[in-house]
């Protein structure tokens, strides 16, 4: 069972969101938090795997709270879900280290694989959501990237693939290597670059033309 925190300041939201993941049997929520700071003190206590995150809320907003679960919870894995698509947020969520930005309009058997995704380490961007990164990411550059770090044609072929959104599965797939020669690959390149998950070394990616 995938454990799901779901946090939103509208009750309507949150109550409906719970009550349509709870027909997934692979899919436990357990728990809703109506701001940042509820969420952020629920997450120490029912320990979720996937935390689904508006941006937008009193006392303590989405941004602020990825960035405290990291310290509370460092295993949860927090999917910005929002009606805003503005490239701030965005840009800032994904530096607190969210593992996706996804949009609400998206339809319910998505949002369920999103969260199957996020549990497995896949990032993710709605298509609005990455068309406000690109714009932004010159003005947004990335602190803690090592630059100039070469990387071999292979590693690029990774990184590449990783910012097109692909599990290692489908890289393993598409470049014939194995599951596990892919998670070798992906580490390294974390390493060498200074990157801490694959969220940032799709950004890196995007940012050096690794497209």
């Amino acid at each position: 069972m995938i454990r799901v925190l779901v946090v939103d300041d509208q009750e309507l939201v949150r109550e409906g969101i719970a009550s349509l993941l709870g027909i997934h049997d692979d899919i436990e929520v357990v728990g809703t938090a109506a701001d940042g700071r509820e969420a952020v003190a629920l997450a120490g206590e029912v320990a979720p795997d996937v935390v689904l995150m508006d941006v937008q809320m009193p006392h303590l907003d989405g941004v602020e709270a990825v960035a405290a679960l990291r310290t509370r919870s460092p295993a949860s894995k927090v999917v910005m879900l929002t009606t805003f698509d503005d490239e701030e947020y965005v840009v800032r969520s994904l530096r607190a280290g969210a593992a996706g930005y996804l949009l609400k309009d998206l339809p319910t058997h998505d949002l369920a694989a999103a969260i199957r995704l996020a549990h497995a380490g896949v990032a993710q961007l709605d298509p609005a959501a990455t068309g406000r990164l690109v714009d932004a990411l010159a003005a947004h550059p990335a602190p803690r990237a090592r630059t100039g770090v070469p990387l071999s044609e292979r590693e690029i072929g990774v990184l590449r693939l990783v910012a097109d959104g692909r599990t290692n599965r489908e890289i393993a797939r598409e470049l014939h290597l194995s599951e596990g020669t892919v998670k070798n690959y992906l580490s390294r390149i974390l390493e060498r670059l200074g990157l801490r998950d694959r969220t940032q070394a799709a950004i890196y990616a995007r940012e050096h033309g690794i497209l």
